[in-house]
């Protein structure tokens, strides 16, 4: 095996694919080529770091510098700079705000020349995302040098497949798609289901706007996925594997076909596992990107062929789910969790988290933050720490107004909520969810009533119509908020839109309608100041709604009336 004296990891995640990384990458290996480093330097494809807004990024180790926003043109100077004669490129390096001693404003832009230095980093603990940005996710060899395939030929060798469903059990692990389901406890009812073909299902379908931590760890670390997946199979005792997922993520689809392909090679799938007699296989499945279909029945219909609508429950997916065959399905984030927790031990995942939410939860930041991007932090960190710590707070020297846990189904969270634990619990006291892992954040430029005019908006054309509750309701919801923006809606309207959101949520077929009207009810309840405005005083605080009175003009038509 060849040893260099340097890597040089190019992020080729999807978000640093549009921005020209592939131009980045092979620059360097001509450039590394030109200067006759090629046999001392190693340029390595690799997945997301984490720091979106900053790539196309590109980290140096063995030192463990971050180049940001790096060009094709950057090229020369970094290799000359930094691999030939050791020096930093400072004008490269990421930048962010530090506090001044004993004081709330920022002591200017500080330059951070290693990843453990940064507070973006910091704060993390990384389990799912233990190789995104540190190996090739299309090296098997990479993957299984950093401990890849242990779990799996542990539990095959070593353990019973009720052994392998009481460790998830007993650490805890919640599903990570939203639900927050034990996904042990699922496992469970998988096993004891009657039948002789049961289905593993992952669902990689990530319909939820702001949502792309799965794609991600796809790109990053298809192999984990394969491995949860197989662990999954030869716990409930199922044969085959299905991998549904947006047609959209041509990135994420190709780097786990690729996977698959190189783990049937090495016999890690496929027939006699481990030279056991243990039998597992996977095959992708692409959907046409409805977000119904994140629900699991609705993505059962759509992969056995059919229309992508919410099924009746009972039966659930463990007794009968996929062609009607006992399935667990399970999201991408709870399934590259599972071979760390058969490597190290349901003791060692319980050490991070809260009692109830135990281990890390993955992340996508979005919206007025300085650090937009993809992080994974122990369950139980405040939305303060993770807005001004990790993401480096609000930019532009505005003021944090609001942010959305989970997604748009999430619930919409004040300033006054900074200091929430994020964990199960915790949110769902405060109206909120974890949901999918999207955090919106927002300044006070924003008009809270035109954002929940987007949100209803977005269920209106998402809802599939199967069930009147969904398809009227999502309707009403949003022709209430339309209203509001225009200055039409009545005191009187608040009172329907209580009542309907109440029999949405008990009448509605699927989740999706009963979740519709939670980010309504959320900033009813925590910015009902702003409705009252647009309704009563008929004026929009931030003049976004046009046709209402900003707080100038209503200021100007009272001193005229005067």
């Amino acid at each position: 095996m060849r040893l260099f004296r340097a890597h040089v990891l190019v992020c080729a995640g999807t978000n640093c694919s549009l921005k020209s990384n592939k131009a980045v990458q092979d620059r360097l290996v001509r450039e590394v080529e030109r200067r006759g480093l090629a046999d001392e330097i190693k340029v390595v494809e690799t997945g997301c770091f984490g720091l979106c807004e900053q790539g196309p990024t590109v980290v140096v180790y063995p030192e463990g510098v971050l180049y940001c926003r790096v060009t094709p043109d950057d090229v020369p100077e970094l290799v000359e700079e930094h691999l030939l004669k050791g020096r930093r490129l400072d004008r490269l390096l990421y930048r962010e705000e530090v506090p001044a001693a004993g004081a709330a404003v920022s002591a200017g832009p500080k330059a951070f020349q290693t990843v453990p230095e940064m507070n973006f980093f910091r704060g993390q603990v990384r389990i799912v995302l233990r190789n995104c940005g540190i190996i090739d996710p299309e090296s098997i060899e990479e993957y299984i040098a950093n401990g890849g395939y242990e779990a799996l030929g542990k539990a095959i060798t070593a353990m019973t497949p009720a052994a392998v469903v009481e460790e998830v059990k007993a650490s805890g692990l919640r599903g990570r798609g939203g639900a927050g389901f034990p996904a042990g406890l699922k496992w469970e009812f998988a096993a004891k289901a009657k039948g002789d073909t049961k289905y593993i299902v992952c669902n990689a379908d990530e319909g939820e706007p702001g949502t792309f931590k799965d794609r991600l760890i796809l790109e990053g670390d298809p192999h984990a996925i394969i491995e949860g997946m197989a662990l999954a199979a030869y716990a409930i005792g199922a044969t085959q594997g299905y991998v549904y997922i947006r047609g959209e993520y041509g990135l994420s689809i190709d780097r786990l076909q690729k996977a698959i392909n190189r783990a049937k090679e090495m016999k890690l799938l496929g027939r006699g596992i481990f030279g056991s007699k243990f039998d597992f296989d996977i095959e992708i499945r692409t959907g046409a990107g409805a977000y119904i279909c994140g629900e699991e029945t609705a993505l059962f219909e759509s992969l056995e062929g059919g229309r992508g609508e919410p099924r009746l429950k009972p039966p659930y997916p463990t007794d009968s789910g996929l062609f009607g065959k006992p399935t667990a399905i399970n999201n991408v984030e709870t399934l590259a969790s599972v071979a760390q927790i058969i490597a190290n031990g349901a003791k060692w995942y319980r050490g991070f988290g809260t009692e109830r939410s135990p281990g890390t939860k993955v992340f996508t930041l979005t919206g007025d933050i300085v650090n937009e991007g993809l992080i994974e932090v122990p369950m139980g960190i405040t939305l303060r720490e993770i807005i001004f710590g990790i993401g480096g707070g609000v930019p532009n020297g505005r003021s944090f107004k609001m942010a959305q846990s989970g997604g748009t189904s999430g619930g919409c969270l004040p300033a006054a909520l900074l200091d929430v634990p994020m964990d199960y619990d915790e949110l769902a006291k405060a109206g909120a969810a974890l949901g999918s892992g999207a955090l919106l954040i927002m300044d006070d430029t924003h008009c809270i009533v035109d954002i929940a005019r987007v949100f209803a908006r977005f269920f209106m054309h998402e809802s599939c119509g199967k069930c009147v509750p969904c398809r009227e309701g999502t309707f009403r919801l949003h022709e209430f908020v339309e209203n509001a923006t225009k200055g039409k809606a009545t005191p009187q309207d608040l009172q329907t839109v209580h009542a309907l959101a109440r029999t949405m949520a008990l009448a509605s077929l699927c989740p999706l309608g009963q979740a519709a009207p939670v980010p309504l009810l959320s900033t009813l309840q925590y910015f009902r100041d702003e409705y009252d405005q647009h309704i009563n005083e008929k004026r929009c605080p931030t003049g976004t709604c046009r046709g209402l009175a900003t707080p100038a003009k209503a200021l100007s038509a009272a001193g005229k009336g005067a």
